[in-house]
This record gives structure tokens, C-alpha cells and sequence, in this order.
């Protein structure tokens, strides 16, 4: 069975990846279990950057095949903000409820035609080799609205306030596999799986 360790210390990032790779006969590790290590920071100015970053750093250290994704929301009202700084957008060590509510607070009186947003995503993947050649990345997006209220009780981030108007529910209403079906995430580690399939 192949092994792959994903770059992530983020509980419900791990699980989805989890389900979405360990049918294709993968082995997911996560940062979980390795925790005397700890990421680099973000530093880049787009996602791809990002993922390839943490990408290449896991690795190395561990030298073994890794999985990293940077992902995050981008409004359009708010000009693609809060972008690459999602998970910190309330400020270092914020929480998920910190993010979301400091977003809907500035969107408050926005009327709902003007809060349309997507969900992005890119997947990098590599081995422990520095060269550019081995970093293949993957990308995802899921269009949707911000809610002026959460609601739902599943998911992580901003899915509580992520609002999908062809489904009528948050992204924190539907179930993990539901969620896996359509989102950013999900689409950019289906391509991966695809891609990863068939170099096996």
C-alpha cells in the first residue's frame, strides 16, 4: 500500500482527505502523527505557493511522499479577500468562528446579490527530491454566496456562512461525503487520484 503523509494538522482537512484517498488503496498519514514537527509559515501570495511550501518541507524532513493543500475563500465584494490569509484573516491564532464572524461583520448590509464567493483550493504533491520537476499541483473551486447567518453543524472554517444557493444549504449542512462530492477540496484531490492512478 502506498503511503502518503498529508501536510495538515487540521482534523477535518485529514479526515476528507482520508475518505477520499484511502479507497484507492492509500495510506494517509497527517501532521497528526508526527507532532514533533511543525510547519513553516505561509508566506506565499498564492495557493499554489503555499502548498508547495509545505509540500516540499514535509517531504524532506520525513523523506516520504507528500500531500499539502493551500486553500481558502475569496469574495468578491471584498475584492478576493480574505484569500490566501483565510485561516488568519481574525489574526494569528484565531479561530474558525473568530474568521467567519469577522467576515460576515464586514458584509453586514451587503445585500444578497453582491456576496457571491468561491471556495479554492490547490493540491501539491511531491516526493523527497528539490527538483521543480516533482511537484505536480491540483486545483478546485466551488462557487457559491456567503450567508448573513450561520448555520450547520459539520465542516470546519467558513462552511457555516458558505451558502450553495443550487443546493439551498451551507456547506456545514451536508454530510462528509455530500461535502466531498462538490467541494474545492474535493475536486482538486480527485484529479490528483486520477493523476496518482495512473502513474501507478
Amino acid at each position: 500500500m502506498n503511503k502518503i503523509v498529508v501536510a495538515t494538522k487540521n482534523k477535518g482537512k485529514a479526515a476528507e482527505i482520508k475518505r477520499l484517498l484511502e479507497p484507492a488503496g492509500v495510506q494517509v498519514l497527517s501532521m497528526l502523527d508526527f507532532a514533533i514537527l511543525e510547519l513553516p509559515p505561509e508566506t506565499g501570495t498564492t495557493f499554489a505557493a503555499n502548498a508547495t511550501a509545505k509540500a516540499r518541507f514535509v517531504a524532506e524532513a520525513l523523506q516520504c511522499e507528500c500531500l499539502a493543500d493551500d486553500s481558502g475563500l475569496e469574495v468578491d465584494y471584498l475584492l478576493g479577500a480574505p484569500g490566501v490569509y483565510s485561516a488568519r484573516y481574525a489574526g494569528e491564532g484565531a479561530t474558525d468562528e473568530d474568521n467567519w464572524r469577522k467576515l460576515l461583520a464586514e458584509l453586514s448590509g451587503v445585500p444578497p446579490g453582491k456576496r457571491t464567493a468561491r471556495f479554492v483550493c490547490v493540491v501539491a504533491f511531491t516526493k523527497p527530491d528539490k527538483s521543480d520537476a516533482t511537484v505536480h499541483t491540483f486545483d478546485g473551486a466551488l462557487e457559491g454566496t456567503i450567508a448573513e447567518a450561520p448555520s450547520g453543524p459539520n465542516g470546519f472554517g467558513y462552511d457555516p456562512v458558505f451558502y450553495i444557493p443550487s443546493l439551498q444549504k451551507t456547506v456545514a449542512q451536508l454530510s462528509l461525503d455530500e461535502k466531498n462530492m462538490i467541494s474545492h477540496r474535493g475536486q482538486a484531490l480527485k484529479k490528483f487520484k486520477a493523476w496518482f492512478e495512473d502513474c501507478l
